[in-house]
């Protein structure tokens, strides 16, 4: 059989293309995949300003709340207790153990800027100078830094140089010049944990072992001091790097997600390609079985064939696969996902993974095509090969109604559990079973359909609609195999983009539902505590408040409404009812809010009884746990809860410890932006921008999903095309006799290409339908639990989009090939019907 098989190979070239394109392009997205998880995984940065350690001791990015199994990752950096490294220095097998200070100092836009500053070195870090040897970094020039000095990268000893440190301007002289610390200035040890704002806390500490000491054993002696994280190896760039460890989980999470998403789909088109290669042939299988051949054989016969499209498909999407895995890591990385510095891996196993997936698709895939062709009797095959009606099976409609069950439980669950952006972790899901219920059963799904959009189209058409739709109501099989892709893409590709639309105007609606400032005051470089104080001196200005982000996690009470991912905390300036923070009172006030204190959402008050004037216990973002009183509660869309605290309690317990915005609220009628411009034209790196800023940066981590699900979409309408192509093309090509027949009783090739102009108009409209009622099953709970509103929000083009790319495949399949068919001869013979 596999001999046979080689010839029907030989002889049948066209109608294995599809399957092959499937093949590369199914291998080279699933290798991508795979390269991006190995990459996430493995999460290699390079060390340099800690290459001469042996062992990075850090503190623990997690914490166990109680009663909660899952650890709540800690978002800021933790640090390592100063008071913990005499114990360090004095575990077995240490040599030395250097405690180093990390804290942002910026060079002043002026400085590094212009041609007269070129030489000066640009600086975002700053460090002591005892952590200069974990480098190690050698000077070539100068001394070390005594007080009030610094050394750098470039520039000249001698010369005096502006730092921005905690948003204030100071000045240096530099002591030295250490080429290789390009980025950094190095402090002396006391002007350091000075500037540094937490000095009891370094952010890692770099330990030399001696010679021959087994690393694994002091390793674990580090581990039994406290709640610390040793990192050896490659692993110490991340201590450099703790954005890149926080983003390692989402990586893999996309690329997990992607692939998966990517392999069913290669399944789906491989199948749906064999199985339409497969029903082409029932004559050629109903004359093997004719002649005696066992379905055994048959089965066999086409399972070779599609290990020999598979295997040389396969060697060919690796190629693609290693460019497309680099290009979708560099996409990831500019987007904030991945972190750019961590190196992009792609061993053997993303190869493996991605042939293997490719392989047993289409094992799998000429299984389910082989069923049905190698069980049929030779006398039922001669008669299904000209008119296809039998397509109902048990096991279709089992498989069919568990699918449609399971978008249903998705659809009830959303509707009724979920709430908020928690919505889109079933609704998501929902989409991917409702479009494969409805695949399943589909040719009872366009009968229906068809009987809807018949009695427009007959009666825009005439003659033609009638010819069209009588054709496809004898081929409902057909028409399904041709409606499913169609509606595959529509369906998934509607569902995806309106679900992102939806969830970022929702989130941007609940943020700005609330917001009361006019102006916001930015610097990456962080706001002088002082600037507060003159911006509230401004005429015009009626509050002004600091404003700062980060995540936490509530301790106690243990029924707080928020995840294991941790609780979104605010940061503002006690204020009173006229002030900026973005809330809506229900009690209390925020005129007390300082120390420890806390306002809380109404929600989680009700729920927990923990009003005004109780208490709860947090764990802020670098682990420090606080206790907290409860000084108001305002109203909040579930889902979209946080905590306010006050803004300095919220800075000093983040990695940079800066503030970098501020809120200012003007008189009404009053414009306060030329006043603003004269303060923080006083302040370098200081500008002015609107409410707008805000907004763009509460959704940010919205924005960067929807890229994500944008760029998902997009590959996965290319490839659905494959199968909405070769669907229709092959129908197209198989159907040349009827074509001939017709222009044999007297149709012209224009009447032709009009009936199948129709065909096309009710397949597009078919696919359309159910792929439109397919993602509003997954969009309108959606929708009613993430923005109160039943129907999605997004611009409609997007859907016009999607809906003309539908169109345009379908008729471009079916009346190109019909075209080039139609221009030989009726009586013409053709070799392969």
């Amino acid at each position: 059989m596999m001999r046979l098989a080689v010839r029907t190979l030989r002889h049948r070239k066209s109608g294995f293309i599809a399957t092959f394109v499937a093949v590369v392009f199914g291998t080279a997205i699933v290798m991508a995949c795979g390269g991006l998880m190995e990459t996430g995984i493995r999460s290699n940065v390079e060390p340099q300003r800690l290459a001469g350690t042996s062992l990075v001791v850090t503190g623990n990015q997690s914490h166990h709340r109680p009663g909660v199994e899952d650890a709540t990752p800690l978002t800021e950096r933790v640090g390592v207790p100063a008071d913990l490294l005499p114990e360090i220095r004095a575990v077995e097998g240490v040599t030395s153990a250097t405690g180093d200070y990390t804290f942002p100092a910026f060079t002043p836009p002026s400085a590094g800027g212009s041609a007269a500053d070129a030489s000066r070195a640009v600086v975002a870090e700053g460090h002591n100078w005892s952590s200069a040897g974990l480098a190690p970094y050698p000077l070539s020039a100068g001394h070390a830094p005594r007080s009030a000095q610094v050394v750098v990268s470039s520039g000249t000893v001698g010369e005096q140089l502006t730092l921005l440190i905690n948003g204030e301007p100071k000045t240096f002289t530099i002591s030295g010049i250490a080429p290789q610390a390009s980025g950094h200035a190095f402090f002396s040890d006391q002007d350091a944990a000075s500037l540094v704002r937490n000095p009891s806390r370094f952010a890692d500490v770099g330990v030399q072992v001696a010679p021959g000491t087994n690393l694994g054993d002091v390793r674990d002696r580090l581990e039994e001091i406290g709640d610390l994280t040793v990192r050896a190896g490659v692993d110490r760039g991340l201590a450099e790097h703790p954005d890149a460890e926080s983003r390692r989980t989402a990586l893999i999470a996309v690329a997990g997600s992607f692939g998966g998403i990517a392999a069913m789909t290669m399944m789906f088109v491989v199948a749906s390609t064999l199985a339409l290669a497969a029903q082409h042939r029932e004559r050629e299988f109903a004359l093997l079985r004719g002649i005696g051949t066992t379905p055994g054989q048959v089965r066999r016969m086409i399972l070779g064939e599609a290990l020999m499209v598979s295997l040389p498909a396969v060697v060919l999407g690796c190629l693609p696969g290693i460019f497309l895995g680099r290009f979708l890591f560099d996409q990831l990385s500019s987007h904030g996902v991945a972190s750019p510095v961590i190196e992009f891996a792609q061993g053997w196993i993303p190869f493996a993974a991605g042939a293997g997936a490719a392989v047993l698709a289409a094992i799998g895939a000429a299984l389910i095509a082989a069923r049905r062709s190698a069980k049929i009797k030779p006398v039922e095959a001669l008669v299904e090969a000209s008119l296809q009606r039998k397509w109902f099976s048990w096991i279709r409609l089992l498989f069919g109604l568990l699918f449609l069950g399971g978008g249903l439980a998705l659809l009830i669950v959303t509707a009724t559990v979920m709430s908020g952006p928690l919505a889109a972790s079933t609704a998501g899901p929902s989409i991917l079973c409702w479009a494969i219920g409805v695949a399943l059963l589909g040719p009872f799904w366009t009968k229906l359909v068809l009987g809807i959009w018949r009695w427009p189209v007959q009666a825009l058409t005439r003659v033609n609609g009638r010819l069209a739709i009588r054709n496809l109501s004898a081929r409902s099989v057909a028409l399904s195999a041709a409606a499913m892709p169609v509606m595959l893409a529509v369906g998934i590709s509607t569902a995806n983009l309106y679900m992102q639309t939806t969830q970022v105007h929702a989130s941007s609606e609940a943020f700005t539902r609330d917001l009361r400032a006019d102006a916001v005051l930015v610097s990456d470089a962080g706001l002088s505590p002082a600037l507060v104080s003159q911006v509230r001196a401004v005429p015009g200005v009626a509050s002004a408040s600091a404003f700062v982000r980060s995540m936490g996690a509530v301790d106690d009470p243990r029924k707080a409404p928020f995840d294991e991912d941790g609780a979104p905390v605010i940061g503002v300036d006690a204020q009173g009812a006229n002030g900026t923070a973005p809330v809506r009172l229900t009690s209390g006030s925020l005129a007390g809010l300082s120390g420890s204190t806390a306002a809380v959402p109404e929600y989680m008050a009700t729920k927990t009884g923990r009003g005004v004037g109780s208490e709860i216990t947090m764990t802020l973002g670098d682990g420090t746990t606080v206790k907290l009183r409860v000084v108001a509660t305002f109203a909040a869309e579930r889902g979209y809860e946080s905590i306010i605290l006050p803004a300095a309690l919220v800075a000093a317990h983040t990695t940079d410890g800066l503030t970098k915005q501020l809120l200012v609220r003007a008189e009404p009628g009053t414009d306060v932006r030329p006043g603003l411009a004269k303060v923080a034209a006083a302040h370098p790196g200081v500008q002015v921008a609107d409410r707008s800023t805000l907004v763009a940066s509460n959704v940010e981590d919205l924005q960067t999903q929807a890229w994500i699900n944008y760029m998902l979409v997009g590959m996965l309408i290319a490839y659905t095309a494959v199968s909405v192509v070769n669907t229709l093309v092959s129908t197209t090509l198989r159907r040349r006799r009827e074509f001939a027949l017709q222009r044999l009783t007297g149709s012209t090739r224009f009447q032709v290409l009009r009936m199948l102009t129709t065909e096309s108009t009710l397949v597009t409209l078919t696919g359309v339908t159910l792929g439109t009622v397919v993602a509003l099953a997954c969009l309108l709970p959606f929708s009613a639990k993430v923005a109160n509103d039943v129907l999605p929000t997004g611009p409609l083009w997007i859907y016009l989009v999607i809906v003309g790319a539908a169109a345009a495949l379908t008729f471009g399949s079916t009346l190109i090939p019909a075209t080039a068919t139609l221009r030989h001869a009726p009586t013409q013979p053709t070799h392969n019907d």
